[in-house]
């Protein structure tokens, strides 16, 4: 049997809930399209984004650990696929839009840099003067303007509902700009489970990766009141020690904990609510995704322990330090001799300005090629 776009859509009406976004009923495209047949416009979303280049190009950018210090770390890819499973559970248990949380979730990161928020801080430090810089912005770009893959357009021409997602993702670390798209409405229920998935993976695989890399150990974490419940639920006593089946168990068991509590307050939320359609919900005074306030009190702990004993752990301050070396002197090179950058690059300074064009090359980097061609700019013994 086929299914239609059209019967694809009827399927939405029956599983949805009233505040789920329906793809029949979106805002559509910048440019008007002649939409598949077989697929609904969410779906197609998600395939042009996971067509990019900038999407395979996080497979070599940094998420905590630079691919080089093994095959096991997180990438930015990884944590992307990360995300968008566990934002694909939260969707289809809460009955929101499945394929565009997806969505949202693989094109999230597409903007960042290469050596993750190091690289991310010198790029903004080095374009204060000249527009600025962060990685949502810079995803944005690329999927209106970066991108060349169609002859009729710039970018991918993704939905608004897509974009509009995108551009309001926020976190601890990422800050939304959305004035034009409907600023004084929150993010659809889509965006907001998103944005949750994103610090929910994060935290959890950057714990099971500074566990791993030795960085940090099971006994700082004693007393650390997550750590300490998730560890009750499985019989593990305190330990100095993890094997890896013991440590996947954790985090499993972490994540399982975390996305238990999220829909059991998603849902609380919504039925306090009332809201019977997507809009009343973008119109609300506060986000309906979120943990309950325990959990909140929790995961934060787990948070500021991991930046105070991972993110500031000495090797991984060096290497952010290093990162800052490199991202800043190939701008610097570029800036003071641009005819050193591809011939590519040099023809568009005309059209997006010198410090721009300079910009979207570095940031479209991978850690491997920004260092390949950071000793190509500056080893004597290597051939440019």
């Amino acid at each position: 049997m086929i299914y239609t776009r059209q019967q694809l859509e009827d399927f939405e009406d029956q599983q949805l809930a009233p505040y789920g976004i329906r793809s029949k009923n979106s805002k559509g495209r910048k440019f008007p399209e002649e939409e598949a047949d077989f697929r609904t416009r969410f779906q197609r979303d998600r395939e042009r984004v996971l067509h990019t280049t900038a999407f395979r190009r996080l497979e070599y950018k940094t998420q905590v650990f630079i691919n080089q210090e093994g095959d096991y770390y997180r990438t930015r890819l990884t944590h992307s696929l990360e995300v968008a499973q566990i934002g694909r559970s939260l969707a289809r248990t809460l009955g929101a839009n499945e394929d565009l949380v997806e969505t949202i979730c693989l094109a999230h990161d597409l903007g960042h840099p290469p050596f993750g928020h190091s690289g991310e801080a010198a790029l903004s430090r080095l374009m204060t003067d000249h527009g600025g810089f962060n990685h949502n912005t810079q995803s944005l770009r690329i999927v209106t303007e970066l991108e060349r893959r169609y002859p009729d357009f710039p970018g991918l021409n993704l939905t608004w509902e897509t974009l509009e997602g995108m551009v309001k993702h926020e976190t601890d670390y990422d800050i939304s700009e959305a004035n034009e798209f409907d600023p004084e409405l929150r993010g659809h229920l889509e965006a907001q489970i998103a944005n949750v998935a994103d610090e929910l993976a994060y935290t959890a695989h950057d714990l099971d990766d500074g566990l791993r890399s030795g960085m940090i150990t099971p006994g700082q974490l004693d007393g650390i009141a997550i750590w300490e419940i998730v560890n009750e639920s499985i019989g593990l006593r305190k330990t100095e020690t993890l094997d890896d089946l013991t440590r996947h168990q954790i985090i499993r068991r972490l994540i399982d904990f975390e996305t238990t509590d999220l829909i059991q307050s998603i849902d609380r939320y919504l039925r306090k609510s009332g809201v019977k359609s997507a809009l009343e919900l973008q119109k609300l005074p506060y986000n309906v995704v979120g943990f309950s306030e325990d959990m909140y009190r929790r995961n934060r702990e787990l948070k500021d322990f991991l930046f105070a004993n991972l993110y500031r752990h000495y090797r991984v301050v060096r290497m952010s330090t290093k990162a800052e070396r490199v991202v800043s002197e190939l701008f610097n090179v570029y800036h003071s001799t641009p005819a050193v950058m591809p011939p590519y690059y040099q023809g568009l300074i005309a059209e997006r300005g010198l410090e721009r064009t300079i910009c979207d090359y570095i940031a479209g980097m991978t850690d491997r090629y920004a260092v390949d061609e950071y000793n190509r700019m500056f080893s004597p013994d290597i051939l440019p």
